[in-house]
């Protein structure tokens, strides 16, 4: 049976009116409202509750839509609180998340259709009941902490979270920040899962802040650790050996404490020394319970002194904490870094409860320490512990592309299709081909990935007309430039290595270019190795297992890190690479660490373009600002430079800081920006590293069914589960019988 909500304020004799409702007889179960005309921020929030209860609300006055049942399901559940702003914009934002939109209609009416296939499916998450969401900053906050925390019981949150997914072992490197290594906590949590002192210290402080705490890092003797300010004290959180120290009164000992509870202990036992001798072996193998009265209460010891790792026993602490030559130091972190799994038709993630020993080091320093690494065996003995469930924890993936050349399917996650065919458009081969020969053809693929790509190829067949050619070209920063990888002048199948150019990158750009009559393409399939971190992926325990499945915003982010250095070579990404505009900083020898202020001000220009409306810019960089009144002024220009507006800052007096900003507001359909650091300097203010992410809408995103398989074993038996999440918001369970021993994760769209 049919049922029709006629729309407000139109009356039964408009034509229009009349029109609109012989289309929706021919539907099953339509409504007809009107969207209200008050602006989106005087509305109630809408996030988590259902798409059609939310239009329902909507109608008042404004602008008519009409919707089926069959595509607003009941059980649609807004995802994400739209931004602020005109009705109609705010009506996007709420279709595009669905995989829907408004299609103009006779007399004004909007008609919300499907969204047009091709472009990709963003957010994809899944997440497994057993293993903390830590895929940004906001779910990390949402998954492990609680409104009714206490700062402390905050703090200690944030040491647990990175007791769990970053292990103590050699660190990676990909960009440029100071000592290189990667300093930013979510990226190490999924990408990696290991890092050194330094990188659990920097993360340690990332978080803290993140939540409101301060936090700083301080340097002691063969050893870096964090400290976390509550309740009017410091407080030493150390990850990375995993240990704090409890004073009498319950308290958590800082920095200080324990070199003085250490000084004093050795002042009341001069006799006592381990100068030539570990302390183990001057004072027995449990001599730490003899020790100074903090570390005897540390809980974190096992019977035989040992930390829980087991590569540092309670003699190291002693020499750590033995005072001279600590101080204060930012380690220092590059904060923007999110998961945001994309998927177009043809697209396939695969990632791995097992690694094949490659590591974004490999080339630089041969097999990484954890290669073969068991989770409850050597260092990782303590893993279980604190929930790992993950066999091991280097992990390796693949992230392919089969582009659907024929179907033309490509066409909605392509950047460019400039003058090139698909057969199903006009029943030619090959698969694509040139249109006009006289007129230049391209394609351009944008390739992201939420992983490090370790290696790259491209595999095709190619078609070749008489005299032609298909010129094959990359980018990795963000098309500004391009180099050539290969040029194909015959027909055949083609394997291109494009390793060497996408190692170390997580987004980079190609572009086929068709010259002649009758070239094209038949095949072209797009393979790479990643690298991941086994901690984070969702895993699964015996017993029922809870997954959610969730595709939130549909959205794509530009991102820009950098170095202030000097560029000397190799794979660091540079400012000169962003095509950055610098005026009033030192140069050359001995200012290679970071960017100076040479007099009393300077700008650091940088600008962003994005393929769909930005929705938001976020900004920051790991700064020095010595003096009274140094610091830097984070601006946006929206006007090609004609005005600034400021969206942040960094101020001093410090040695070393870290400060990140965000803004939404956003001019509709901007999709450039001018983005600038403005520094001022009495005494001495530089930008150690910095990073910019623009998140933009994907013009041609929204939700389709994707597929999640599971493969694990019980007892040595293969097991499978194959789900088609059907809406972007819904769960499901998988039940072991016996204890699962992981094996892969596989995302894709569904056929």
């Amino acid at each position: 049976m049919l049922t029709v909500t006629p729309p407000t304020g139109l009356r039964s004799s408009d034509g229009a009116a009349r029109a609109a409702h012989r289309m929706i007889r021919c539907l099953l179960v339509w409504s007809v409202l009107v969207v209200a005309s008050m602006p989106a921020a005087e509305s109630a929030p809408y996030a988590s509750r259902s798409l059609d209860e939310v239009l329902h609300e909507l109608g008042s006055h404004g602008l008519p839509i009409v919707f089926s049942s069959l595509l607003v399901r009941s059980d649609m559940t807004i995802m994400r609180e739209p931004a602020p702003g005109a009705p109609a914009r705010v009506l996007e934002q709420l279709l595009a998340d669905q995989g829907l939109q408004a299609s103009p209609g006779p007399g004004g009416i909007l008609r919300v259709v499907a969204a047009p296939s091709g472009g990709p499916v963003s957010h994809i998450s899944v997440v497994s009941d057993r293993v903390e969401d830590v895929s940004s900053l906001a779910a990390w906050a949402h998954a492990c902490l609680k409104p009714e925390m206490t700062d402390e019981q905050k703090g200690l949150k944030i040491w647990e979270t990175v007791v769990k997914f970053s292990h103590q072992a050699s660190p990676p490197h990909e960009s440029g920040p100071i000592g290189a290594d990667v300093h930013d906590a979510i990226k190490e949590f999924n990408v990696y899962g290991y890092g050194q002192c330094c990188c659990a210290s920097a993360a340690i402080e990332q978080l803290a802040r993140y939540v409101g705490l301060d936090a700083r890092g301080r340097a002691i003797r063969g050893h870096s650790v964090p400290e976390v300010y509550w309740s009017g004290h410091w407080h030493l959180l150390d990850a990375s050996l995993i240990n704090y120290f409890p004073m009498p009164d319950g308290t958590i000992a800082s920095v200080d404490d324990i070199i003085s509870a250490i000084a004093s202990w050795r002042s009341e036992h001069p006799d006592i020394d381990a100068k030539d001798r570990p302390w183990r072996e001057v004072l027995g193998a449990d001599g730490w319970k003899r020790g100074p009265p903090l570390l005897a209460a540390c809980p974190f010891y096992d019977a035989k002194g040992w930390l829980p790792a087991r590569t540092h026993d309670w003699g190291a602490t002693m020499s750590e904490y033995n005072g001279g030559g600590e101080f204060v130091f930012e380690y220092g972190y590059l904060e923007g870094y999110e998961v945001n799994i994309q998927l177009r038709p043809g697209e396939r993630l695969v990632r791995n409860w097992s690694e094949r020993g490659l590591h974004v080091d490999l080339h630089d320093h041969g097999a990484h320490e954890l290669a073969g690494a068991k989770v409850g065996d050597g260092d990782l003995c303590y893993s279980p512990r604190y929930g790992d469930l993950a066999p091991g924890r280097l992990g390796n993936g693949t992230l392919s592309y089969a582009v659907p050349l024929a179907s033309g399917a490509y066409r909605g996650g392509a950047l460019l299709v400039d003058n090139v065919a698909s057969t199903a458009q006009d029943h030619r081969l090959p698969a694509v081909h040139v249109v006009d020969p006289s007129r230049p053809a391209s394609i351009v693929l944008r390739m992201p990935c939420s992983y490090i790509y370790l290696g790259g190829t491209l595999a095709c067949d190619a078609v070749i007309g008489a005299g032609g050619a298909i010129v094959i070209s990359l980018s990795d920063n963000h098309g500004a430039d391009w180099q050539q990888v290969a040029r194909i002048a015959s027909t055949g199948s083609e394997r291109i290595d494009l390793s060497p150019l996408v190692l170390r990158r997580y987004d980079y750009r190609l572009r086929c270019e068709f010259i002649g009559a009758g070239t094209g393409l038949d095949r072209m399939d797009i393979t790479h190795d990643i690298q991941h971190s086994q901690r984070a992926l969702p895993a699964l325990g015996i017993g029922i297992n809870t997954i959610s499945f969730s595709a939130g915003a549909q959205q794509g982010t530009i991102a820009i890190e950098g170095s202030g250095g000097t560029k000397e070579g190799g794979d660091v990404r540079w400012l000169s690479d962003a095509h950055a505009t610098m005026t009033g900083f030192r140069t050359g020898p001995p200012y290679r660490d970071a960017l100076w202020i040479e007099g009393r001000q300077a700008q650091l220009t940088i600008p962003v373009e994005t393929p769909g409306d930005i929705t938001r810019l976020r900004m920051g960089c790991h700064y020095r600002a010595r003096g009274q009144g140094d610091g830097w002024d984070y601006q946006v220009s929206f006007d090609h430079g004609a005005t600034f507006t400021s969206i942040g800052s960094a101020h001093g007096q410090v040695a070393g800081n870290c400060a990140y900003s965000e803004s939404t507001a956003i001019p509709p359909g901007a999709r450039s920006a001018l983005v600038r650091f403005s520094g001022t300097q009495n005494n001495t203010c530089g930008i150690f590293d910095l990073r910019i992410d623009a998140d933009y809408r994907e013009p041609r995103g929204g939700f389709r069914p994707v597929a999640i398989t599971y493969r694990w074993t019980e007892d040595g038996a293969a097991k499978e589960d194959v789900h088609i999440a059907r809406s972007p918001s819904e769960s499901y369970t998988i039940t072991c019988a016996a204890r699962p021993i992981m094996s892969s994760i596989t995302l894709e769209p569904a056929h």
